[in-house]
């Protein structure tokens, strides 16, 4: 069977629409007239392949579609009848595609996750290898719930890291416009005043009145050069080398690099617990931790690592031997290797590393704060002084 989407008028002449499981176009329209619907048209939402390969679920739509099929699985439902209530409620056009599409897979005899596999931009490695293995295991309902908290919880930091990131950035914006428009249009006509007086500038006004020149003549350039240069460094930056030395200078930084690294190892962490808890080989578990890091230098650590695992060594050992991932994070997986829970402290491990992320967000925000204010006083502050100095020369003068 394949699923198609209808567009059909009933008794009263108004449209309906709806997605529904036929063997061809024709079997969909009679059931169509036998539920007493004229149908307009019927589309098959089984895409060309190398459409859906590009299609993506949003990450609300995903989450949901997760957690409702964990409930739906736990209480009974089919896997089938489960799918074909998830993508009747959905409200996407996009999602009730690849949903839709899933379901004929899984009707023409696929698993579950083979059937994610048609979509690998809307399912990630993650996301699938949990699935196969739920389905290994016999326990799909209670993988997809864990699936499913990872996903709200890697939802709420991103969002966490969005609010931090947000500030600072609508300050930088709020002060250049504000820099821009006084030496574009409030200097000029001071600066007009001062000049019928021909009398001697202070060399702050001078320098003052020197950039709103420049800014009032090359300003247009210099905004295309920043837009060309951003993207001559965008391009630089997909090099391989220049970006893990990027990286690397990143991870330096007093602050940010501890956010940044805190937030992948928290990343690492519980991706590692929920596969390991669900029965995933360790080597396997590794290799698709390494896929979720966005930092080089701890993708390449991740690697090592899980070469010296496949060689024997401890996990621990192999961790802490990159020196890329925090103490607190190899201890406790030490301690889950000797206690054998190593699933139960990896995820108290990734809780660790989530509460550490939050700290430093926290301390990134108040640290930014302050400085952008100083930073957008002082400049408002040498405008002014340029701006005042003659004045007070010139009440000088008259007296």
């Amino acid at each position: 069977m394949s699923a198609f989407r209808y567009c059909a008028l009933d008794s009263t002449g108004r449209e309906q629409h709806g997605l529904l499981e036929a063997d061809s176009p024709r079997a969909a329209r009679a059931q169509l007239r036998e539920r007493g619907l004229l149908p307009l048209s019927v589309d098959s939402v089984a895409a060309p392949a190398h459409r859906l390969l590009l299609r993506s679920l949003p990450r609300a739509e995903l989450l949901m579609f997760t957690r409702q099929l964990s409930t739906l699985l736990d209480a009974g439902l089919p896997l089938e009848r489960a799918l074909a209530a998830i993508t009747e409620q959905s409200e996407h056009a996009r999602s009730r595609a690849v949903l839709a599409q899933v379901r004929s897979d899984i009707m023409a005899g696929k698993s579950l996750a083979q059937a994610l596999a048609a979509a690998p931009a809307a399912f990630s490695p993650l996301y699938r290898s949990l699935v196969l293995a739920g389905e290994q295991s016999g326990h799909l309902a209670r993988v997809m719930l864990k699936l499913a908290d990872y996903l709200e919880q890697r939802q709420h930091t991103q969002q966490k890291v969005t609010l931090a990131l947000a500030y600072p950035a609508v300050v930088t914006l709020v002060a250049l416009l504000v820099v821009g428009g006084l030496m574009t249009y409030v200097v000029p006509q001071v600066v007009s005043v001062f000049a019928q007086s021909k009398q001697s500038l202070p060399l702050l006004t001078r320098a003052l009145v020197a950039c709103s020149h420049f800014l009032g003549a090359w300003g247009w350039l210099l905004l295309l050069g920043s837009v060309l240069l951003s993207i001559a460094v965008w391009r630089l930056l997909q090099q391989p080398a220049i970006r893990r030395g990027w990286h690397r200078q990143l991870l330096r930084l007093p602050v940010l690099g501890r956010l940044l690294q805190s937030l992948n190892s928290a990343r690492v962490g519980s991706t590692l617990s929920i596969l390991v808890g669900s029965g995933v080989p360790l080597l396997t578990a590794l290799d698709t931790a390494r896929a979720l890091v966005t930092l080089i230098p701890m993708q390449q650590a991740l690697a090592e690592c899980t070469g010296k695992v496949r060689e024997g060594m401890s996990l621990s050992r192999a961790l802490g031997s990159t020196r890329q991932f925090p103490p607190l994070l190899i201890h406790l997986i030490g301690s889950g290797e000797a206690s054998g829970r190593l699933a139960d402290m990896l995820e108290r491990a990734a809780s660790q590393q989530q509460q550490e992320v939050e700290r430093k967000l926290a301390t990134f925000t108040t640290l930014m704060e302050p400085l952008l204010i100083l930073l957008m006083g002082g400049m408002v502050l040498i405008i002014v002084l340029a701006i005042m100095m003659p004045i007070i020369d010139m009440n000088q003068m008259v007296r």
